[in-house]
């Protein structure tokens, strides 16, 4: 069975999902280096991931 792929919504590049990929898992694409949301498994997709406020657990 092939891994499911989408594609980055930054640079339109095809990226395959790891078999261990979760829903809300941030990923990199490995082309143009932003991150991205799995926001849904079935079926594969995924958005830009949200900027956070850089407080790193304060």
């Amino acid at each position: 069975m092939s891994q499911p792929v989408v594609t980055c919504p930054e640079c339109a590049a095809e990226i395959e999902l790891a078999p261990d990929t979760e829903q809300n898992e941030i990923i990199i694409c490995p082309d143009c280096g932003v991150d991205l949301e799995v926001v849904s498994l079935d079926p594969p997709a995924v958005e830009l991931a949200p900027m956070e406020d850089e407080d790193w657990g304060e």
